[in-house]
């Protein structure tokens, strides 16, 4: 009877140590976003290669929107397929790049057709009006709800695990 006892114990045991384990494998993809200085993720969506997501933020000069489109490629990489923008103030383009597609419909500004490719990129949260917004599908979640405005982040795709998961915001679960 004390080896089944002793038996027990050590599976029980060993159940634990891997479930353990298994908490620190990186197994679902995600967008991120990550505090450099810390590597730190503070804040993801999961996603899968062909997904799609828009950054909206206020431009802090002349004040409208501007909306960045992005997807995630087979490579794990995000690409920007579009621009949307309202006026050709200071730090809006006002020409496509060569294979890209300049448009003007219903007062805004198009450049369709992009194809700019980034293993990641910074982003630095407004802190006064750009109220950066992430977009996907029906959600739309201010930055700012998970990252302190002012604060520079690196978006990019990775595998993360489940203690990552707990300890950052999941965006999709803020649906407004």
């Amino acid at each position: 009877m004390e080896l089944k006892k002793r038996n027990k114990f050590f599976v029980l045991l060993l159940l634990i140590f891997l479930t353990i384990i298994a908490m620190y494998i990186p197994y679902k993809q995600a967008l991120v976003f990550v505090l450099p200085e810390r590597d730190e993720i503070v804040c993801y969506v999961p996603m899968s290669a062909g997904d799609t997501f828009k950054i909206k933020y206020t431009h802090s000069i002349h004040l409208t929107d501007v909306i960045e489109s992005y997807q995630i490629t087979k490579h794990n990489e995000i690409r920007q397929y579009e621009l949307e923008y309202e006026d050709f103030a200071i730090g809006m383009p006002s020409e496509a790049a060569k294979g890209e597609h300049f448009e003007m419909k219903n007062g805004k500004y198009y450049i369709k057709n992009m194809n700019r490719t980034f293993e990641n990129f910074l982003l630095r949260v407004g802190k006064v009006r750009a109220n950066h917004t992430f977009i996907q599908g029906d959600v739309s979640f201010p930055l700012s709800g998970a990252i302190e405005p002012g604060a520079r982040v690196r978006i990019q795709v990775k595998k993360i695990n489940f203690i990552q998961q707990m300890e950052g915001v999941n965006i999709l679960e803020h649906k407004t």
